[in-house]
């Protein structure tokens, strides 16, 4: 009996199903080692050798797998089929002492009956260049991690934290935030008319060119240039002076990479990018769909390549044909070229290992989101097998001019209707283009004006990064790779260096500023957007085994370490600091703002010798917004105190009396349900803010997005913020946006 170890039981589960009695799955439940976490473990005399330890927690894994191992004929290593599987395979093999005569190695991009046999009918030794890639990037972010936060600690705070790709990506944030604080608006207009046909068929048509000049978006800047305009067009005559039809095709994107998937899982189910990669993990390694038992339902969701193996299109193709008609099939599967960098073109582009499997088929067997996370996928991959939509696009240019005038405007209307679906079939109902029709007419045509529509509008500063738009500037960028994108993101929120507005942007909290302000100016190479991708792309070459992996290392560590040591010296915590113009009551010191464990607040600049401290005004504006409140429990008056997790209530009898309240963050919105309480801002288990009814646990009222306070008029449900400066309906059923 043979050995095969997994990196996760759902995964070893689904494999066992497709093996005989002579073989045992197990799984190794992640890296079975890795660097010990109360010191360095690099060796930097010595070629940065890496010091690897056993977890205490692993100890009786590795302890079974050890006993497994010993009586069985062979071990068979099915880890996944990147830089992070191939390092797990080569731990096991250290972890558990195993000789090279005992071990294969087998990778697969699904986890199907087909893939498991091919795998096995051809195992392969470990890959030791995608080995030396991973131990590269681990070393890498150590180094990084653990010389350069200790330099935060003291000249900011103890507990802040930096690290190598994580630190651009905050600097991408803090950059946009800059600009849009810095961002100026100018004015231009858009001038409209609702034109009507002999027919007093109306359509609207837009102010395009002046004189036979082009006018583009800013080319009416002002009030005065836009009522010269309109009074114009008030007093005259319209005739179709051209129309142009022809016929467009429109083809399907490509099948998901993992960059894609997050950035449309968030920008359409509003999805992070951990939620969103956790899924698919679950659906990558198996669902269990009744009496077939556990099923991997999609491909491996780590990829940058958009190839589709040879089988999945010739089956899309059939599936497609009986689904929705010959006529959406292609004659000749479609091919796709990748376009990231360094892209692993061996790979597969995610998809349904199944795709004769469509959601509706299985929706019993999966949770909601990960019913929505495989549509997704599903109906990406089927739409880039499907044939063109083809669109028949019209486009109208109507003539404005005066009898007694040399001047003139051209009004341009554009229109396009769906002549053929085609791939916007798969989508069903919501269909991805819109159509807008236009009214029978012809060149020649003489028109009357029903309405002009002049507006006044102002130039828009650049959004917040969403996770998904940040995701996309890091691949541009080529900063980190399909691995990497989710736990960067997630790292920053977790620190507290960035936070989410009621839209769900990303913005950076003070501390954040502070940080990335000071590694700009201090550590220019570390947050470089071109340095930190030309690292990804050394790390890439190591991978291929075109670059050894220690002297990447040392030419990257040497400047480094040298630099930190000379800016140790140089940087003094009090330059950091905010100094107020105002004297310590106490000692006539200096007063500043610092950073302590639960956030800001104002000290005396002749610490230690004098220890003055106060509150900041915001903190100040907390205690009078809750001044007056009593305890419940023995009358004393209440008072705001700060721990790890924010503010909050407490009683001032402490430690006689330890009543402790939550301090409500409220939106002033009576509950809908019990219409008692009032919702209030809260936090999951998980640490995800939504808002709920404070008479819970007697009111179980919920909802993720925070509630304008306005009701839905197409059913009454309160209406809630969301992506894109919209506003929806908070109810399922209800298909309200603005």
């Amino acid at each position: 009996m043979k050995l095969v170890i997994v990196e996760s039981p759902t995964k070893a589960k689904t494999i066992s199903k497709f093996l005989g009695g002579k073989f045992t799955v197990k799984s190794s439940f992640g890296h079975i080692r890795d660097l010990p976490t109360k010191k360095m473990g690099i060796d930097i005399e010595h070629d940065f050798e890496p010091e690897y330890e056993i977890p205490s927690k692993n100890l009786d894994r590795v302890k079974e797998l050890k006993k497994l191992a010993k009586s069985a004929d062979g071990v068979i290593l099915a880890t996944d089929e990147d830089r992070e599987g191939e390092a797990i395979s080569w731990h096991l093999v250290a972890a558990l002492g195993l000789k090279p005569e005992q071990i294969e190695r087998i990778a697969f991009h699904e986890i199907t009956k087909n893939a498991i046999e091919k795998a096995l009918a051809n195992p392969r030794n470990i890959d030791y260049n995608l080995v030396d890639a991973q131990q590269a990037r681990r070393v890498l972010d150590r180094l990084v991690g653990y010389e350069l936060s200790p330099f935060l600690w003291k000249k900011i705070r103890r507990g802040l934290s930096a690290g190598r790709v994580q630190s651009v990506a905050l600097r991408l944030i803090v950059e946009r935030e800059r600009e849009i604080q810095n961002f100026k608006p100018e004015e231009y207009w858009n001038i409209s008319a609702l034109l009507k046909n002999s027919a007093k068929k109306e359509f609207e048509a837009k102010v395009s060119r002046e004189n036979e000049k082009a006018l583009g978006k800013m080319g009416i800047k002002n009030k005065e240039h836009a009522d010269k305009i309109t009074s114009f067009l008030e007093k005259a005559d319209y005739q179709i002076s051209n129309i142009t039809r022809k016929e467009v095709q429109k083809n399907p994107l490509p099948p998901y990479t993992t960059s894609t998937l997050q950035q449309d899982a968030n920008n359409k189910l509003g999805y992070s990018s951990k939620q969103t990669m956790m899924i698919a993990q679950q659906l990558y390694e198996g669902i269990k769909l009744g009496k077939d038992g556990s099923v991997g339902l999609i491909t491996y969701m780590r990829t940058d390549s958009v190839n589709l193996s040879m089988e999945s299109m010739l089956t899309a193709q059939k599936v497609i044909a009986q689904k929705f008609g010959k006529d959406f099939a292609l004659d000749n599967p479609r091919f796709f070229k990748t376009k990231a960098k360094g892209a692993q073109e061996a790979h597969e582009a995610i998809r349904p290992t199944f795709p004769e499997r469509d959601p509706e088929s299985i929706k019993e067997y999966l949770d909601p989101k990960q019913y929505k996370i495989y549509r997704l996928i599903w109906q990406r991959m089927i739409a880039s097998q499907m044939a063109a939509a083809v669109m028949d696009s019209v486009s109208v240019d109507i003539q404005a001019t005066q009898k007694n005038s040399a001047d003139n405007y051209t009004l341009r209307a554009n229109g396009s209707t769906i002549k053929f679906p085609g791939y916007l079939k798969v989508y069903g109902e919501k269909l991805p283009v819109t159509e807008t029709i236009l009214p029978e007419i012809q060149e020649k045509d003489i028109l009357d004006l029903a309405k002009l529509m002049p507006e006044q509008k102002f130039t828009q500063p650049p959004a917040r990064y969403s996770e998904a738009a940040l995701v996309k500037a890091m691949e541009e960028l080529g900063i980190g790779r399909p691995s990497t994108y989710a736990p960067t993101i997630s790292t920053i929120i977790d620190r507290k260096y960035v936070g989410k507005d009621e839209g769900k942007k990303l913005f950076p909290e003070e501390i954040g500023l502070t940080v990335s302000d000071l590694l700009v100016e201090h550590f220019s190479d570390i947050v470089d957007y071109k340095f930190t991708a030309t690292m990804e792309e050394d790390l890439d070459e190591i991978a291929e085994g075109k670059k050894e992996w220690v002297p990447v290392i040392r030419e990257f560590y040497t400047p480094f370490h040298k630099n930190l040591q000379k800016k140790t010296k140089e940087i003094k915590k009090e330059d950091l600091q905010e100094k107020l113009d105002r004297k310590c009551p106490e000692c006539g010191g200096d007063l500043v703002v610092k950073f302590g464990r639960f956030g800001k607040f104002i000290a005396c600049s002749n610490y230690p010798s004098c220890r003055y401290t106060e509150k900041t005004a915001e903190e100040k504006k907390v205690d009078e917004q809750h001044a007056g409140e009593t305890c419940e429990v023995c009358g004393a008056p209440m008072v705001v105190k700060r721990g790890r997790y924010g503010a909050f209530l407490g009683c001032s009898n402490y430690p006689e009396c330890k009543n402790i309240k939550k301090i409500e963050n409220k939106t002033g919105i009576k509950c809908p349900k019990c219409n008692i309480g009032e919702i209030v801002e809260r936090k999951s288990k998980r640490g995800r803010v939504f808002f709920g009814c404070n008479k819970y646990p007697d009111c179980d009222f919920a909802l993720w997005n925070k509630p304008t306070g306005d009701k839905c008029p197409k059913c009454g449900s309160l209406i809630v913020f969301a992506a894109k400066g919209k506003v929806k309906c908070s109810s399922k059923e209800c298909d309200y946006v603005k």
